[in-house]
């Protein structure tokens, strides 16, 4: 108890002068600690704020220039997508060219068809295989070939179309995923220090999985405009082509149609020859034939004139047999009436013969009569056929361009 209540030991004069300098330097080494640490802290915040200012800055350099970027490609596409749009069209305006001229070959095939078996019909000599129909075959085949054509035309000129299609859809999703592109980043381009919705996103420093390179983006963007031009050249130059066939099918039609139409009527003016030819030997016969039956007839009256001299001079031959005893002789009379009948029988026959021979050109040109009169009507039905019927039918088809 003593003890407690013994007084502090005192402390010597040097002993406090020493704590008193180690406390003067250790507050003047904490001062001067605390003094660089602001000073240290002051250049930090002086240099992360102009690291800070010249980073975004930068960035917004580099939104900028990446909306200028985002805005070419999408002028190039837009470009593109105007160009192969105005193209389809067009090209549809050829498909349907091809569709009216193919449906306008189907007439004039129709009617080539007809005129054949049309011709089937003539008859006898007639049912030749001439010119015409020379013609006419070729000109089936000249339009079946036409419509072959034009079907394999229109079979490419819709894959064609179709192509072009999926170009523009390429396009259109590219500028699409453009457009959008565009609004994010000018959005971003327009975010500040002091925009209100500005905030803390978790996990937003980190690269997406399905990000592309730049290489790759660009890439992307060009393969879809080299397909837009590859379709439109191809398009172009199917347009071309489509001209030229076109063109020319209606040509070859058309000068094949004329061909047919030329054979035509030179058949007609062979045909309408022949029958003026027959009708003039029919007059010729028809004449012959009166004529030959006056010529039988005149016969037939010289037979029945010899019947009465014939009968006079039989008659006095035997009247005379009745001659008495020596009067019933040989004489000159009974020689000269012998000779008479005899002479008369000889023309009578003669004149029968003359007759036969009559009655049988009769009967030929009677038969001729008949072969001309049938051969004019061979020809009147095959001019029917081929004026009335094929010429004027034929009149009907238009071959018109496309």
């Amino acid at each position: 108890m003593a003890k407690l209540l013994q007084a502090p030991p005192k402390c010597l004069s040097p002993d406090w002068h020493i704590a008193n300098k180690m406390q003067c330097a250790s507050a003047e080494s904490q001062k001067s600690s605390s003094e660089r640490v602001t000073a240290e802290s002051q250049r930090l915040v002086d240099e992360t704020e102009k690291t800070t200012q010249k980073t975004q800055s930068d960035v917004n350099k580099k939104i900028e220039q990446r909306l200028e970027e985002i805005k070419f490609w999408k002028q190039e596409l837009d470009e593109k997508l105007e160009q192969i749009v105005n193209e389809t069209e067009v090209l549809l305006t050829c498909k349907t060219r091809v569709e009216k001229a193919l449906e306008s070959c189907k007439e004039p095939l129709v009617i080539a068809k007809q005129c054949l078996l049309n011709r089937e019909r003539r008859v006898g000599i007639d049912l030749v295989h001439d010119k015409v129909e020379q013609e006419l075959l070729k000109e089936a085949e000249v339009i079946k070939g036409v419509i072959a054509l034009l079907e394999r035309t229109l079979e490419q000129t819709k894959e064609q179309i179709r192509l072009n299609r999926s170009a523009k859809y390429q396009l259109e999703m590219d500028l699409r995923d453009k457009f959008t592109a565009l609004m994010i980043d000018d959005y971003c381009a327009g975010l500040t220090n002091n925009t209100p919705d500005i905030r803390y996103t978790n996990n937003a420093v980190k690269m997406e999985g399905n990000s592309v390179s730049l290489e790759d983006w660009i890439d992307f963007s060009n393969i879809n405009i080299e397909k837009a031009n590859k379709q439109r050249n191809s398009s172009l130059a199917l347009r071309a082509l489509i001209d030229r066939i076109l063109s020319q099918t209606v040509i070859d039609v058309r000068k094949q149609y004329e061909t047919v139409n030329v054979a035509f009527r030179n058949r007609v003016k062979e045909v309408k020859d022949a029958k003026q030819k027959l009708e003039t030997l029919l007059a010729m016969v028809m004449d012959e034939t009166a004529s030959q039956e006056k010529n039988i007839a005149a016969l037939e009256k010289a037979i029945s004139d010899k019947e009465a001299p014939i009968q006079v001079a039989q008659t006095r031959l035997e009247a005379r047999t009745h001659r008495p005893n020596v009067e019933l002789c040989c004489d000159i009379v009974q020689y000269r009436l012998i000779n008479e009948v005899e002479e008369i029988t000889n023309n009578i026959q003669r004149l029968k013969d003359t007759l036969a021979q009559a009655k049988a050109e009769l009967k030929g040109l009677s038969r001729q009569q008949l072969f001309l009169e049938e051969e004019i009507q061979v020809k009147e039905n095959t001019l029917y056929i081929d004026e009335v019927l094929c010429m004027q039918m034929r009149e009907s088809v238009s071959i018109n361009n496309f």
